[in-house]
């Protein structure tokens, strides 16, 4: 029997998951803290990955410890602590601040499909990290990715292309992760087998 499932999230123990929403075939590593995300069809995280304020669409595959739409301080007040936002924890009398919070979660991060993020890598918010695209392990993203290329460093720069553009741009047209599940497993020993442009030339219309 298949471990991962259409109609149900794999979430392994120790997980923290708010306001989130999982794809078909979704899995959530061991101790994963989840908030205010969607995850796209058969997208995963492993272990301790935090992800915050994320649209992620399909077949992402994000490893251990990275940190997606990671939160900050203010930095024009005259204090960045909690207590300036999280003021509830320290007084009986006061609120959290509201406007706070509802702008940290409007800096979204945007993650296309089929991209793969190393571990311990960070991407911050209102970063967009283009269909096809890769961080390296340890990488801190703080400019959009272009698709198809791979980044890496602290900040991330360009590294090299995964594929050439022309490739790319007929990956992207092609679409495959928006194939049904069973044309998946048909094409499987293709997407195993064959390089990008012998499977474009195959499966393009």
């Amino acid at each position: 029997m298949s471990r991962l499932k259409s109609d149900v999230p794999f979430i392994h123990p120790e997980c923290e998951i708010t306001d989130s929403q999982f794809g078909a075939y979704v899995e959530i590593g061991k101790g994963s803290r989840i908030a205010h995300s969607n995850l796209g069809d058969y997208s995963y995280c492993d272990r301790y990955a935090d992800i915050a304020n994320a649209r992620i669409g399909k077949f992402a595959n994000i490893a251990s410890f990275c940190r997606i739409g990671a939160t900050d301080h203010p930095l024009h007040t005259a204090s960045l602590h909690h207590f300036l936002y999280r003021s509830d924890e320290y007084w009986d009398d006061v609120d959290r601040d509201a406007v706070f919070f509802a702008h940290r979660k409007s800096r979204t991060v945007s993650i296309g499909h089929d991209t793969w993020i190393g571990a311990g890598a960070m991407v911050k918010p209102e970063v967009t990290l283009g269909h096809g695209a890769v961080v390296a392990a340890g990488a801190v993203v703080t400019k959009d990715v272009d698709p198809y290329t791979i980044v890496a460093g602290t900040p991330a720069r360009l590294l090299r292309l995964r594929q050439p553009r022309a490739i790319a741009d007929r990956l992207i047209v092609l679409a495959w992760w928006d194939w049904p599940h069973n044309a998946l497993n048909s094409a499987l020993q293709d997407f195993r087998s064959m390089r990008a442009e012998a499977f474009l030339e195959k499966y393009e219309g």
